[in-house]
């Protein structure tokens, strides 16, 4: 790993910024958009149509039957259902401490104000089906929507040649998914936000995918709402000399196994361990089965920066806001305080991120690419609506009228004072 030191923090930051600088590749932006269209117009037919010609699967029903679904979970070993269960209960316990109520303020004599908390209707969840299979994510997309209480939960991924990833259909089933499609790519995305004979439109649409997934997922913004533009995985940690060199290593590979543009970013006052961290990874990715990937996306996004100060690693790593963030300092629970851009953080030695990403609770749906500066982990309060209400009674109206026709004048707005006006006659 290259590893930067007696560098300004202002010149890391610039370098951070330009690292992380979202584009959406102008050919992509071109074929999403005639997808899109396509689907809209032909609906089934062309989904069909380009699964034989992404996924090289010739489909006679985009649905997958009960039937289908049970015969590919007697396939999961007991191990991987019972792990299954355990991380369910987990992410459910966790995520029902996060449920919105509604509220009512009565406390002026003849004025009822109040927000109604309401689960949106239906919600598509996207689940990658490329390198890699993610029962997981299934998990983590559906969870927080069922304790909202979405009435209907789709489940769309990408059809494989063999028949569609058991485990991910076992996760879906322990989750409470109500429908799953063979679809992926964005044709799958366009489906949910449109509809086609089959597929169901939803009002809201999460879950991670690749640069068509996000492409498109950006596209039909406005017409459903979405939970984020998701990039490469990314983890930075924050670690001083009591951090042993080959755990680090290990944790920005466990990011950097992702995807080839992933980026693991260390941070640290040790001149030390930074050192021994870049002879660890070169070490560890020898040995990793997915050592082309990692190691393409250490050479192009792996930075050890070495810096004074914890209190410069900490300002560092916020400029960083990083999807992942595991503190390996002394004490490092009492670090958090300071911890202001994050997606999810991983508190000492023993909290490798891993543990995140399958059992402990926490969403692994996170915000990438320095969005974490303003968005946030996925959540039960991303498949909620508030709606608001407002009841006067006509003293109340008296008292409020002249300062709300003042007002509605000083803005040019006539029609908003005489509806006021309008109720003192």
């Amino acid at each position: 790993m290259k590893i930067i030191k007696n560098e300004s923090l202002s010149a890391i930051k610039t370098q951070i910024r330009q690292q992380t600088a979202q584009t959406t590749n102008p050919q992509v932006a071109i074929s999403v958009a005639n997808i899109i269209s396509d689907v809209r117009q032909r609906g089934d037919a062309a989904l069909r149509d380009y699964s034989v010609r992404f996924d090289g699967v010739a489909l006679n029903n985009l649905k997958v039957s009960e039937l289908d679904i049970d015969s590919a979970i007697a396939q999961v070993p007991d191990e991987v259902i019972a792990a299954l269960k355990k991380a369910a209960a987990n992410i459910t316990s966790f995520h029902q401490l996060e449920v919105a109520q509604s509220f009512e303020d009565t406390t002026r004599s003849g004025v009822i104000r109040g927000t109604k908390v309401t689960p949106l209707s239906a919600v598509g969840i996207y689940v990658p089906g490329g390198t890699a299979a993610y029962p997981s994510s299934v998990l983590m997309n559906a969870i927080p929507a069922k304790i909202a209480g979405v009435a209907n939960i789709v489940m769309v991924t990408p059809p494989q040649p063999d028949g569609l990833n058991p485990a991910v259909l076992a996760a879906a089933k322990i989750a409470g998914v109500d429908n799953i499609y063979q679809i992926g790519g964005a044709q799958a995305i366009a489906a949910l936000a449109y509809g086609t004979e089959t597929v169901p439109q939803v009002d809201k649409i999460t879950g991670p995918g690749n640069a068509y997934v996000a492409a498109a997922k950006r596209a039909v913004y406005g017409q459903v709402d979405i939970d984020m533009i998701a990039g490469p995985s990314e983890i930075g940690i924050l670690a001083d000399d009591t951090a042993r060199a080959e755990d680090v290593a290990a944790d920005l590979l466990s990011q950097a196994e992702h995807d080839v543009n992933a980026r693991a970013i260390l941070i640290t006052d040790s001149s030390n361990l930074a050192t021994a961290v870049s002879a660890a990874v070169e070490q560890q990715l020898e040995t990793l089965p997915r050592e082309a990937i990692a190691r393409s996306a250490i050479d192009k996004n792996g930075y050890i920066y070495l810096v004074d100060t914890i209190d410069d690693m900490i300002e560092l790593m916020n400029a960083v806001a990083p999807e992942h963030l595991e503190i390996q300092l002394a004490n490092a629970y009492d670090y958090m305080a300071k911890i202001q851009n994050a997606g999810s953080v991983f508190l000492g030695k023993y909290a490798s991120e891993p543990l995140g990403d399958y059992l402990a609770g926490p969403n692994h749906i996170l915000p990438t690419g320095g969005t974490a500066r303003f968005s946030s982990a996925l959540g039960v309060w991303d498949f909620q609506k508030r709606i608001q209400y407002l009841q006067y009674n006509a003293a109340a109206l008296a008292e409020d009228a002249n300062d709300v026709t003042a007002l509605a004048r000083i803005e040019g707005l006539e029609g908003h004072a005489r509806a006021i006006e309008s109720r003192g006659k």
